[in-house]
């Protein structure tokens, strides 16, 4: 969508509309489910769920998504073709890979990707012992007109189910803390930059893994939280069926930069009735003024 400005009646300002979206998918990839009463091993997402999905997205019609819980390279190729049988083209993509294996962080884009900086062995120190960050950090930057660029970080924290490895809250907190020292190192070298940050962290605004990704508040290094909210002013991004719990733990994190060019206006959570079929998380989205 393109838009002119009037300057003083004089200078016309040419700007354009791109809305960035971020989902995560429930396991777009193989794994054991029960298909007809069976057991199948390496099952895919059934097709009614992710029938549901493109249902979602086309509500919102995303020029850049960000995803969590993809599955392999060939998962996220099928996932784009998909894609483009529905009318939503995402030529460019990036795929993570991480020491889990199995979920994935990935991107596609209208866009050309000009810098690749994603980071998949990220060590994380915890009682002593090192481990790998789970799925990395994902980190591109999309250039959207020859004088805009928009720098996406994807990031999955760990979830809150137990391991026997570790305490799954300790590990998210150190998780959390490397996802910040990532994102100063970027704004402290610019603290103007255009920075979004998507994903699920797993955690409620109030806990301090959420708290240490946004940093200092009145800081140039800070994020903001989009205060995103459906089209009946609900705000709960994941639904956990098994204690029938609603809550926040998907976020649209944003530079300082960047706040100026956010339309929050057009930007909130994918609602519809398909939404319990597709995953159990919904979709966020965020709409953005590109000067031209």
């Amino acid at each position: 969508m393109v838009f002119f400005f009037f300057i003083f009646g004089l200078s016309i300002l040419e700007a354009k509309e791109i809305v960035v979206g971020y989902y995560n998918l429930e396991n777009y990839l193989l794994m054991p489910r029960t298909v007809d009463g069976k057991h199948v091993e390496d099952a895919p997402k059934p097709e009614s769920e992710i029938s549901a999905l493109l249902s979602m997205l086309k509500r919102i019609r995303p020029d850049i998504l960000g995803v969590v819980e993809m599955g392999d390279q060939a998962m996220l190729a099928d996932f784009q073709k998909r894609l483009s049988s529905a009318g939503m083209f995402f030529p460019h993509t990036e795929w993570v890979a991480t020491p889990e294996g199995e979920r994935h962080i990935a991107l596609l884009s209208r866009f050309p990707i000009v810098v690749r900086d994603s980071k998949s062995n990220i060590p994380i120190e915890l009682d002593g012992r090192y481990h790998k960050m789970g799925r990395g950090i994902l980190d591109i930057t999309i250039e959207v007109t020859p004088s805009y660029q928009l720098r996406l970080i994807g990031v999955h924290l760990k979830s809150r189910r137990a391991v026997p490895e570790f305490d799954e809250k300790k590990f998210r907190a150190r998780e959390a803390f490397a996802v910040r020292r990532h994102i100063h190192s970027i704004l402290k070298a610019d603290s103007g930059v255009n920075l979004l940050l998507f994903g699920d962290l797993n955690d409620t605004k109030n806990e301090q893994p959420v708290k240490d990704i946004l940093g200092v508040s009145g800081t140039s290094a800070a994020l903001r939280d989009l205060p995103l909210r459906d089209s009946h002013g609900l705000v709960w991004t994941h639904f956990w069926s098994h204690a029938g719990i609603y809550s926040r733990i998907d976020y649209l994190l944003a530079s300082q930069g960047l706040w100026p060019e956010l339309k929050l206006s057009r930007s909130g959570i994918g609602a519809g009735r398909e939404w319990q079929n597709a995953s159990d998380h919904r979709p966020l989205y965020a709409t953005i003024t590109v000067p031209e």
